[in-house]
């Protein structure tokens, strides 16, 4: 048995967040038995392969899985503690969908023994984690759970929110403050064993209700300050000043650190969590929810520009730039560029040239007569309208002399230097 006392760890969801988790538990050699509903991950993974991009993280699994401390399923097997990371999106009303995390949880009680741990590491509305603990008692009602108020219940329950930067999981799993949320302070203590084992961060023990909310709030201080970007580079558009540098030069106050306007704002969280708190308090959360609004209002702004200067070319080629939510990676996930490509594509602009590096082919959404996806020099080569959506670090090294004669929208502000 491990050191700490786990034998074995099962993680649920083999993504973006549950995959590398899996493969840095593995590396301090515990057993990992990964679980994704995708055959197609599992077969991956199982070779010692990976079907995400993340850098550092094909080495990882491959020796994970070379030394037998890891290996992926499709079922829940029986474990020491299971780390549930699957997706918790919203559905029609920007209400919480819960419905991954809720079958996840009904195929762990199934496994379940006395003695085993059961952590959530997907961000979810406060309330949560007392939910998956009541599930999980109404199918083993042979197992004591910690919200039956039980001083010692069979299995513990906490919640530690996950705080990675997509292109830096594997790094900031280790070197990250983790905040892990007990329904018990018992429970807490136990999770807090298991993130020590490979987290050399502080590991800060609170209750499972404060450490929900901890995660929504990181990701809606980020939403609020992006909002307030993206509102002042639409007003100073209006009134014909340059935001970049507008910004640059307010900054220069020590006090004062404006962010960087975009198209938007994607991502599973930043785009998401917010919305789970003004569900949850729907007349309190009012500046959380305007912020939302700003920045999901922000893609029709770029998509209007778009077409005013479409209107000007007999025969517009429009050449999109990056699809994925955020710089370097390929996680397309709620990101604002897919949204306008996908209305620039419907309403027939022009010919649409899809530039993104870090993926093989377009979204069955973006795939049209009308679309190309091409390298970045076709593009700069064809087009007469270059729109950038991503800030990707490839884009950043086009000369300006290239640029010369073409129209350039620039929602990134990569150019601005030039």
């Amino acid at each position: 048995m491990h050191k700490k006392g786990f034998n074995k760890v099962s993680v649920i969801g083999l993504g973006y967040i549950g995959l590398p988790t899996a493969a840095v538990i593995a590396s301090r050699g515990i057993e990992v038995i990964g679980v994704d509903v995708s055959q197609h991950a599992v077969d991956i993974i199982n070779q010692g392969k990976i079907h995400i991009v993340e850098p550092d993280l094909d080495m990882l699994v491959q020796s994970a899985v070379t030394t037998g401390k890891l290996r992926a399923t499709t079922e829940p097997e029986a474990a020491d503690v299971f780390l549930i990371a699957v997706p918790t999106p919203f559905s029609d009303g920007y209400k919480p969908d819960l419905s991954y995390i809720e079958a996840a949880v009904k195929k762990v009680a199934v496994v379940l023994k006395k003695g085993d741990l059961v952590i959530l590491e997907s961000t979810s509305p406060v309330g949560t984690t007392e939910k998956i603990s009541s599930w999980m008692s109404e199918i083993r009602a042979d197992l004591s759970f910690p919200h039956q108020q039980s001083e010692q219940p069979d299995v513990q329950v906490a919640h530690c929110p996950e705080r990675v930067l997509p292109g830096y999981v594997i790094q900031e799993l280790v070197s990250n403050d983790r905040v892990i949320g007990g329904l018990t302070p018992y429970c807490a203590e136990k999770a807090k064993a298991l993130y020590q084992v490979f987290v050399k961060a502080e590991c800060i023990i609170t209750d499972a209700r404060t450490a929900e909310m901890a995660k929504l709030t990181e990701n809606s201080f980020r939403d609020v300050n992006i909002a307030f970007a993206n509102e002042l580079s639409i007003i100073c558009d209006k009134l014909n000043i340059n935001v970049w540098e507008l910004i640059q030069l307010a900054n220069r106050h020590p006090r004062v650190n404006i962010l960087n306007p975009g198209a938007g704002v994607g991502g599973h969280c930043i785009a998401v969590d917010p919305w789970f708190i003004v569900d949850s308090t729907p007349d309190e959360a009012r500046l959380i929810r305007t912020a939302r609004e700003v920045n999901d209002s922000k893609p029709e702004f770029v998509i209007n520009k778009i077409r005013k200067v479409a209107e000007e070319f007999k025969k517009p080629k429009i050449a999109l730039l990056g699809l994925a939510f955020k710089a370097d990676i390929d996680d397309l996930r709620e990101s604002p560029a897919v949204g306008i490509a996908e209305t620039v594509i419907q309403e027939a602009l022009g010919d649409v040239l899809v530039v993104e590096p870090h993926i093989k082919e377009l979204p069955a959404k973006l795939q049209a007569d009308n679309v190309s996806f091409v390298s970045l020099g076709e593009s700069l080569e064809q087009a007469n309208i270059i729109v950038t959506l991503t800030d990707h670090s490839i884009f950043k090294q086009v000369k300006q002399s290239v640029l010369q004669e073409k129209v350039i929208i620039d929602a990134r502000g990569i150019w601005e230097s030039f």
